[in-house]
């Protein structure tokens, strides 16, 4: 059986633009003047980062904010493509990252379940079958019927992620978007997760917490400043995670 995900080599970098707040005429005269150009800058977000998740098993991302935890997070869930290196995820990748990514805000929390779970790959009459359940699980009652732009970030997430885990994803990916809504409803998105666990589910966990990934997780990695500073297994927990970390981590 194949990894459910092959991080091999990836890097990425962002180009920063400074000075975008000029006028029109600073902006014009700068074709003609080199000192009053936009100035770049490139930002090397992560470095030559190498690991690989089995099937079943759960990876937890440590580090501070800005360590490149989001953006790793985002490239494994295909959002965004590395500058450098490759990410295979065999099977279906649910990414709960950003709150109102796959949704329209002009569209009732029940049509946008239709939207997002066509992303997906799923068609209308398999996602009908799973409409009674993502409704209840995410306790939203008759705002189903209500235009997301009116939802609060509580009802966004609760929405998300009652349509991820019932379109039984093989992959699940979490930031910190567990964060958001009441003690309740997080015990219980935390409990489906230990559900869909023990079904064979991998899961890769963004956290500020290390008890929360210790919970979930086999085994973590510490990002800095878009390297791997330290990676290992949780004790008790098996150690048949594969990672290769970059030589400025060693």
């Amino acid at each position: 059986m194949p990894p459910a995900i092959i991080v091999e080599h990836v890097s990425k970098e962002f180009i920063l633009r400074h000075n975008r707040a000029m006028g029109l005429k600073t902006r014009f005269l700068a074709l003609f003047h080199q000192s009053k150009r936009e100035r770049r800058e490139r930002f090397l977000a992560l470095d030559d980062i190498s690991f690989t998740v089995e099937q079943g098993e759960a990876l937890g991302l440590l580090g501070h904010n800005g360590s490149g935890k989001s953006t790793l997070l985002q490239i494994i869930a295909g959002i965004l493509q590395p500058s450098a290196g490759r990410v295979i995820a065999n099977g279906r990748v649910a990414p709960l990252i950003q709150l109102g990514v796959g949704f329209n805000p002009e569209l009732t929390g029940y049509e946008n379940i239709f939207l997002n779970a066509s992303l997906y790959g799923f068609l209308n009459k398999d996602i009908k079958k799973r409409t009674k359940d993502i409704i209840e699980f995410s306790e939203l009652g008759h705002f189903i019927d209500t235009p997301l732009k009116h939802y609060s970030s509580g009802m966004q997430m609760r929405l998300g992620f009652a349509v991820a885990v019932y379109l039984q994803p093989d992959i699940l990916l979490a930031d910190e978007i567990l964060a958001v809504g009441d003690q309740a409803f997080q015990d219980k998105c935390l409990a489906k997760i230990s559900e869909m666990r023990e079904n064979g589910m991998s899961l890769v966990l963004v956290s500020h917490s290390q008890k929360q990934v210790e919970t979930f997780c086999d085994y973590f990695v510490r990002l800095d400043h878009g390297i791997i500073t330290e990676h290992g297994c949780f004790s008790n927990k098996s150690d048949s995670l594969i990672i290769a970390a970059t030589e400025s981590a060693t």
